[in-house]
């Protein structure tokens, strides 16, 4: 993941595997539960949408096949706690 989001050039990125809470969930089979916190310039502007939206497309191959839930949190730099 950490690789495919390098595309939005992050001042700032948390990864949080999740997995483990959702042991014998339905889907957990099909793929992680992940967290995420990411910092970036490509965000100033856009909307929570587009800016999940982003996040998708960087990550859309494992969402196809490793990611099942994904939890997002996209600020821009101005938004980002010191």
């Amino acid at each position: 993941m950490q690789e495919r989001l390098a595309v939005l050039a992050p001042l700032k990125l948390e990864i949080e595997d999740e997995s483990a809470r959702h042991a014998g969930h339905a889907g957990a089979a099909g793929g992680g539960h992940y967290r995420i916190t990411i910092v970036a310039p490509a965000f100033a502007g856009a909307s929570r949408l587009a800016r999940h939206r982003m996040v998708y497309d960087a990550l859309l191959p494992l969402m196809q096949h490793g990611i099942h839930a994904l939890a997002i949190t996209a600020l821009s730099p101005d938004e980002a706690p010191n």
